[in-house]
């Protein structure tokens, strides 16, 4: 085994290694930009190695400075964890080169693979079933044309290189083919250095079935289980789990054979991921292999109890795979959330800025990978991903509420981000009765907002937590309340019945309390429903209120918004107004304040870099056209024009970084 390791990389992943690198005794060396000088992999590594500025061209994919790194270190290998230069063929010939130890498989599998052309012809020869399509890279508008009428619409346009949904478009239609080409393109081509793109039939409403693998140096390849990862948003993950309630025992075992024989026929060695999406009749098609570790790995891990990354170091060390197939038993259900730095309700566009304030849940049933702290700096140069929270369960039913709970319980500040998105998608009832699909957000959610109601019982809750901590905290500064009704409880204590009027959005709730700070436990009436409340610990912590409900233990995230409440449960986001029934009927008279916005100014939606500006002074608009592309965090978002009318003037320039709030274009309306 290693002394130790170069990891070529950052952020959660990073930590993640250098986690299972201290349970084995290997030292670990990190590297870093000049904005993650103070990073939490850094301050986890035995050693550090600055690379450069922070845009990831001058640091994290130096391939030259980083293998000089690990020979300065000692180190007899390199880790690269997941993207950057983890899939890069050349960096792994590199390392080899060097003398040092790639932790992947061979650059030429890399290399093979990665073509997603040759790992499909590939993928033929192993006998592994592949969606129709054309296996050529194509350019030519017209030969386009006629090769999608061949195929039959609607038509996937690929890029040849890379992964992570980058450069694919769908074409419904003739007329959506010259677009979705050049655009595909576009971005394939500044993402991966390459334009080649080729075409297959899009198969509607899949669901995305994923096979682990894991092979050594001595011919043995075994198959871990699948992972179901069809709740997807651009092609990006949002929850993954494993099993998955599509397959049957027999079908597990057909795809998962499958996968073993395309890493045979391919000579790969280390873990890598043969990803399938199976169409409604139970048809299941080869899509791509990734030739590293997955972001999505964690849930694989605890249904079957196995550590991928220690597997990893011992295949790299030429160690022979210590388990065969038969060993491999997968126990109970999994389920993951990327918790991402973006604003569902802005679609999804990135958010910057320092976290101020982190607290991870914690449980024996759930495991945080995190590569953040308070006081990191999430900035524009790198994906926006900053954790993952991975629940555990006896079934599926029971790892789902595990990781519902720990998200009411996971708090962070500073940066918006999704996590109460993640959980509107575990409270959604199709995800429940899991009816999935890699359509599953768009069909059921708008502006990351659920398109159904919320339960009501969800709401009942948030506003029992609401009203108690704002009764409470009168009740403190003043010492006596008027009550409606009155009488006397235990120990001869007066106990009081107080009511409020409670607004949420379009929601009134009438409550009525009963009990008394000092007790601890409350009788409470919403509308008609009776609840019995205990409040252990009433000072929440962190801004999060711990309450049994009916015997049933219960988390909210709370903040004080004026003289209002904001509550976080379930993934229900809400701003509660309580009122005593005066204060409601006083409340019914006040006029409500009008906010007016400026339609004649376009302003960035967010930070980032402005990669392409559509228009120019005099050129006339539509509203909902898109003017401006910003990058931001490995992504480029259109910004449409707020209104119809001529430009009056562009106030930017490509290449200029950008804050939000920034103004980009003025117009004539």
């Amino acid at each position: 085994m290693f002394d130790k390791i170069l990891i070529a990389n950052r952020g959660e992943i990073a930590v993640r290694i250098i986690r299972t690198c201290k349970k084995l005794g290997i030292k670990t060396v990190a590297v870093f930009s000049e904005i993650d000088s103070r990073a939490l992999h850094v301050q986890e590594a035995d050693e550090s190695v600055y690379l450069g500025p922070p845009p990831s061209e001058q640091s994290y994919l130096l391939k030259d400075k980083i293998i000089a790194a690990a020979l300065e270190k000692g180190c007899q290998a390199i880790h690269p964890g997941y993207g950057f230069l983890s899939e890069n063929a050349e960096f792994a010939e590199m390392t080899v080169a060097a003398d040092l130890v790639f932790i992947g498989p061979p650059a030429s599998v890399i290399a093979m693979l990665g073509d997603k052309i040759a790992s499909k012809n590939l993928a033929i020869q192993a006998g592994v079933p592949v969606v129709p399509g054309h296996n050529h890279p194509v350019s030519d508008l017209e030969e386009v044309r006629t090769i999608a009428e061949n195929i039959g619409y609607p038509v996937l346009l690929k890029p040849a290189a890379g992964g992570g949904g980058r450069g694919m478009r769908i074409a419904h239609r003739q007329d959506e083919l010259e677009p979705a080409l050049k655009a595909g393109q576009e971005e394939t081509r500044k993402a991966f250095g390459d334009n080649k793109i080729f075409l297959e039939r899009y198969v509607e409403t899949p669901r995305h079935i994923e096979i682990q693998i894991m092979a050594d140096q001595h011919g043995n390849v075994i198959y871990l289980g699948e992972r179901e990862c069809s709740i997807q948003r651009r092609y990006q993950k949002v929850i993954e789990e494993a099993p998955s309630l599509a397959l049957t025992s027999k079908m597990r075992r057909e795809i998962g054979e499958r996968a073993c024989s395309l890493a045979s026929e391919a000579g790969y060695t280390n873990a890598g991921t043969v990803e399938f999406i199976l169409d409604p009749r139970g048809n299941f098609y080869f899509l791509e292999m990734n030739t590293r570790l997955q972001v999505e790995h964690p849930v694989t891990e605890l249904v079957t109890g196995l550590d991928l990354v220690e597997l990893q170091l011992q295949v790299a060390a030429g160690q022979p795979l210590q388990y065969k197939q038969e060993d491999i038993t997968l126990k109970g259900w999994s389920i993951e959330a990327r918790i991402c730095a973006e604003e569902p309700d802005r679609n999804f566009l990135p958010s910057t800025g320092i976290i101020t304030r982190y607290a991870e849940p914690r449980g024996k049933k759930i495991r945080m990978d995190s590569g953040i702290m308070a006081g990191s700096r999430v900035s524009v140069y790198y994906d926006n991903m900053l954790t993952k929270a991975i629940s555990w369960g006896e079934n599926r039913e029971d790892a789902r509420k595990n990781l519902i709970q720990a998200l009411n319980k996971f708090h962070l500040e500073g940066v918006i981000i999704n996590a109460d998105f993640a959980n509107a998608i575990l409270n959604h009832p199709a995800f429940i009765e899991g009816r999935l699909s890699t359509d599953f957000i768009a069909e059921h959610f708008e502006q990351g907002t659920m398109k159904i109601d919320p339960p009501r019982e969800h709401l009942e809750l948030m506003v029992i937590a609401c009203t108690l901590v704002y009764h409470n905290r009168l009740s403190l500064v003043r010492e006596s309340l008027k009550p409606m009704t009155a009488r006397v409880g235990p120990e001869h204590r007066s106990e009081s019945w107080y009511e409020y009027v409670v607004k949420g959005e379009k929601n009134i709730f009438s409550i009525r309390l009963l009990g008394h700070i000092d007790s601890h436990q409350w009788d409470v009436q919403v509308n008609e429903k009776q609840f019995k409340v205990i409040t252990p610990d009433f000072e929440f912590y962190r801004r999060r209120l711990k309450l049994t409900i009916n015997g049933q233990t219960e988390y909210f995230r709370l903040q004080y918004r004026e003289n209002f409440f904001w509550a976080a449960f379930c993934g229900i986001n809400r701003i509660f107004e309580v009122y005593s029934p005066r204060e409601w009927e006083l409340a019914q008279y006040m006029p409500r304040q009008s906010s007016k916005t400026l339609d004649n100014v376009l302003l960035s939606p967010m930070p980032g870099l402005a990669v392409d500006i559509r228009v120019k002074k005099g050129d006339s608009v539509f509203r909902g056209q898109d003017i401006v592309v910003i990058e931001s965090m490995k992504m480029e978002s259109g910004v449409a024009s707020p209104c119809d009318g001529e430009v009056d003037e562009v106030h930017i320039k490509i290449g200029q970084a950008l804050e939000s709030g920034d103004v980009l274009i003025t117009f004539k309306t």
